[in-house]
């Protein structure tokens, strides 16, 4: 028996390298499109030039805690964020508050205290940077339950300090849509509830997140540590616009109008139809799902919609920032090999756990090179020859700004849409990878 398991195993292996080969000369023959460097121009609000300014502008709207007080900041990337949390504790501390800084990320960092303490230092979110202790646990206490019967979940140390603020950027949500998606609602009902926490609030159905939400975040102020929320918006270049802080007791009511101020502000492609979307790099520093659906129009749900009809798309690689987890990875129809390789299915497979949807986390179609994995999506694309193909290729869902676009696009783009570079080869170097 053991004789015949070798047997079959070479054979598999001999059969293997000559399709391999196969699969190699198939992809050589195809040629990408010709592609054109272009810039759309977006309105968008001016960044912020002062962002402490700001900060200490919006922080006279409420009032200011004293005693220990638990500044929750998430994984997400958002835009000077450090900057923005040590002009809260320069605030907080003048006010004769002792702030500390909590991870408010659900299950990210690998679910684990060391690894959401890593995920905040990659964001520039260290004692040294902000100007206070950064407080890691995965412990949680349940702080009450939602009318459905939901537990609410706060980081323990949260928990136990006198007062408790959330940072976190408004944007629209990538799987539902409601009145608040994500934002500090989000961040009180999942965020501050770890891994628990989060997985309560996903498991008790998509189809009713938009109202989980707001629920779970109204029980988290009503155990009455959340003194008020500091939110922030972004403009279509990735930078703070707006700064904002939410009074506790006003919060829902608050989120609701700036979420569609946000919707307004956020980037996309000006195109309707795509054959093939080739995305350089993908993260959760840039969305919860790697590659943001709202950009991509590939969504894990069906509860939320919008964006282009996409044919087939490309993810080249990981951002360093997301440690290795590639939730999102999923959505694609092919990755590289590097991709693959940098993966860390541990934190990526907690992150579908604690969501409850496996689709985010399967394993495409993986090819060796970023020419390989170019030339397979165009070869999957019926009825297109592959010089012809309506393809984009974009660094990632929040560089929107500068793209390469085939010619077949050029004549097919919304005003607004000026040639910096004109059509050319797609240029990859001796490895097959691009330039």
């Amino acid at each position: 028996m053991g004789a015949a398991k070798r047997l079959c195993g070479g054979e598999a292996m001999q059969t293997a390298s000559p399709v391999r080969e196969e699969i190699r000369r198939l992809l050589e023959a195809v040629e990408p499109p010709r592609v054109a460097l272009v810039e759309q121009r977006i309105a968008s609000p001016p960044a912020l030039g002062d962002v402490r300014a700001a900060v200490r502008e919006a922080l006279e709207e409420v009032e200011l805690p004293k005693g220990s007080v638990a500044i929750g900041v998430g994984s997400r990337g958002v835009a000077r964020i450090a900057e923005i949390v040590a002009a809260l504790v320069e605030a907080l501390k003048e006010a004769g508050a002792e702030p500390f800084i909590v991870p408010a990320m659900g299950s990210h960092g690998a679910s684990t205290a060391g690894g959401q303490a890593e995920v905040l230092a990659h964001l520039g979110v260290s004692e040294e940077r902000v100007g206070c202790p950064v407080r890691a646990t995965m412990e949680t206490v349940e702080v009450g339950r939602t009318p459905s019967g939901v537990p609410v979940y706060m980081d323990r140390l949260a928990s136990e300090a006198d007062a408790v603020v959330v940072v976190n950027r408004i944007k629209p949500h990538t799987a539902f849509r409601g009145a608040v998606e994500s934002g500090p609602s989000k961040m009180l009902a999942i965020g501050l509830g770890k891994q628990r926490g989060a997985h309560a609030i996903h498991a008790a159905g998509w189809e009713n997140i938009h109202r989980t939400i707001p629920e779970a975040a109204r029980v988290a102020v009503g155990a009455g540590k959340v003194a008020f929320a500091l939110a922030t918006l972004e403009n279509a270049d990735e930078e703070p616009c707006r700064v904002v802080a939410l009074p506790a007791e006003r919060l829902i009511e608050a989120e609701t109008p700036l979420l569609k101020e946000a919707k307004r502000n956020l980037p996309r492609l000006p195109f309707d139809e795509l054959d093939v979307l080739v995305v350089d790099e993908i993260g959760k520093n840039i969305s919860g799902d790697g590659a943001d659906p709202n950009v991509t129009g590939r969504y894990p749900t069906p509860y939320a919609s919008g964006g282009p009809k996409v044919g087939r798309m490309v993810f080249l690689d990981l951002t360093e920032e997301t440690g290795g987890n590639a939730n999102g990875v999923g959505l694609s129809d092919v990755i590289t090999s590097r991709l693959e390789r940098r993966m860390d299915r541990s934190a990526t497979y907690m992150n579908a756990l604690t969501s409850t949807v496996p689709d985010t986390v399967k394993t495409p179609m993986v090819m060796e090179t970023d020419r390989e994995a170019i030339a397979a999506a165009l070869l999957m694309c019926a009825g297109v020859e592959p010089a012809e193909a309506r393809l984009v290729r974009i660094r990632n869902t929040l560089s929107l700004r500068r793209m390469w676009v085939s010619e077949a696009l050029l004549g097919q783009a919304e005003p607004g849409l000026r040639v910096l570079e004109d059509p050319r080869p797609m240029r990859f170097d001796a490895a097959g990878n691009l330039l």
